[in-house]
């Protein structure tokens, strides 16, 4: 039986792999591998087939309601009248806050990132006897695993649970 697990890139995957050689898993059953971090950029527009679920219109929206309801009423008091100048205070609004929002995006949240020095997943897999399936997973799950996967041998091929 092979459990499949992953772990937060932390101090409790080294404790699990020490509580699991105590209970008498070898260490040549347990392999780990860390993966990958992302390499490239993450793109801050989305396109048709990708998205992130973070929008860039909403403040622009908000900004725009308010600035037209401001521009019309300034409006009736100037020149060319309350729809052009409602209009115009929808157009800057919608670009001051579609600025504020790329702002965020691009600079703010890109420094947060760094900041958080955030590590990628490592995933455990290990190779048991079907009866100490349970014990190896209850260890895995104490020790802070997100999620563990088993997989039992059947004959020459493998049906997972």
């Amino acid at each position: 039986m092979q459990l499949f697990s992953t772990f937060e890139h932390s101090v409790h995957i080294e404790m699990a792999v020490a509580t699991l050689e105590k209970k008498g898993i070898p260490n040549e059953k347990i392999f780990i591998v860390p993966l990958d971090n992302r390499k490239e950029e993450r793109k801050v527009f989305d396109t048709m087939a990708r998205s992130d679920g973070t929008s860039l219109i909403d403040i622009g929206a908000a900004l725009s309601t308010a600035f037209a309801v401001i521009g019309a009423s300034v409006g009736f008091e100037l020149a060319w009248g309350p729809i052009y100048w409602g209009l115009i205070g929808a157009a800057t609004g919608f670009l001051v806050g579609f600025a504020i929002r790329l702002f965020t995006e691009i600079v703010l949240k890109k420094k947060r990132r760094l900041m958080k020095g955030f590590h990628s997943e490592i995933i455990m897999i290990v190779d048991c006897e079907e009866d100490e399936g349970e014990m190896v997973e209850n260890i895995l799950f104490r020790h802070y695993a997100m999620g563990v996967a088993k997989v039992k041998q059947v004959g020459g091929s493998s049906a997972s649970n």
